[in-house]
Formats: structure tokens, C-alpha cells, sequence
């Protein structure tokens, strides 16, 4: 499924238009990315938690020159799902 059918199927589920539908996803986009880039966390109930997660730096080995290479840390975006969400796809 791509952005255009999820938002076909997000204006079907809650009886908006496309374009309420394309508008109310952009606004979630939005507002997720904002608190993300504030250090907040996202909780949604029964679904799951975003959250930005630091990594660390470390070592790395170039593949075609076998020579060590430092990767440098990070800041990367995570979701980790509530188990009321996983539960449903046991």
C-alpha cells in the first residue's frame, strides 16, 4: 500500500473526501515530526510509541576494501508497537 492508497482508504474508513483525508494525514505527519525533532515522544494507545533513539558511534569494516571504518553516532526515528497492536496479527 502507498501514501495514495492508505489515504483512499483512511477517507473511505472515516467518511471524509480525499482531500480531508490527504489534509488530516499531512497534519498527523506534522504534528509526529514536530514533537520528534522536540525530543518528545509520540504515545498512541493501543497502537504504539515513536521516539527518536540515539546511536551510538562505532566501528564499521568497508566491504570492498576490508578497511575499518568509524561510524559515526546518530539520532534515528524508532516505533516500537504496544502489544494490544501486535496481539492482533497472533
Amino acid at each position: 500500500m502507498n501514501k495514495g492508497e492508505f489515504i483512499k482508504a483512511m477517507a473511505g474508513n472515516a467518511q471524509l473526501t480525499v482531500k480531508e483525508a490527504s489534509v488530516a494525514y499531512d497534519a498527523f505527519v506534522g504534528a509526529l515530526t514536530d514533537a520528534l525533532k522536540n525530543g518528545e515522544k509520540v504515545q498512541l494507545v493501543g497502537f504504539g510509541t515513536f521516539e527518536v533513539r540515539e546511536k551510538a558511534a562505532r566501528e564499521g569494516i568497508n566491504p570492498q576494501t576490508k578497511e575499518k571504518v568509524t561510524i559515526a553516532a546518530s539520532k534515528a526515528p524508532a516505533l516500537k508497537f504496544g502489544k494490544a497492536y501486535k496481539d492482533l496479527f497472533n
